[in-house]
């Protein structure tokens, strides 16, 4: 189940994973951006979607900023972490989260079309699975759609 709610921390963590979308966005990529933030509540990791630049179909923001935060913390289960990304994960990245053992996540605008935490699939806290993760969804939605809905309509 993903809470509907909004913070102020949230919402600053969110707008710095926004600044790793436009980074994206200006490298040519999907304006998808993620940062992750260590037990001590501080920036130990970020991710923007390099896919192309990478030649990489892992190379999603989520996926690049989980790979950062575990060479920074030294080990691959981030269960003291929060995860913030622009975009609803989709079932690559939910599963990821998963085996990182990511304490929480938060994210910005939800996915209709791809969405693994709710919107068409549930991989994030199925009930058949032995952990459970925190979520927040559709903080700063709007900005986090719209940077992808220019990049798209800049596309047609």
């Amino acid at each position: 189940m993903v809470t509907l709610w909004s913070a102020a921390p949230d919402k600053i963590w969110l707008r710095e994973a926004l600044a790793q979308a436009e980074e994206a966005q200006a490298a040519d990529e999907v304006p998808i951006g993620a940062i992750i933030l260590g037990p001590d509540k501080m920036i130990v990791a970020r991710g923007q979607n390099r896919v192309i630049r990478d030649h990489d179909p892992t190379a999603h923001a989520e996926i690049v900023a989980l790979r950062a935060a575990g060479i920074a913390l030294k080990n691959y289960r981030l269960e003291q972490c929060t995860l913030y990304a622009t975009l609803e994960p989709c079932a690559m990245c939910a599963g990821a989260m998963i085996h990182a053992r990511i304490g929480r996540l938060v994210f910005g605008a939800f996915d209709p079309k791809a969405g693994a935490v709710g919107s068409v699939l549930s991989v994030l806290n199925h009930p058949q699975l032995n952990r459970q993760v925190e979520v927040s969804g559709g903080i700063l939605a709007e900005e986090c759609g719209d940077i992808l809905r220019r990049f798209f309509q800049s596309r047609r």
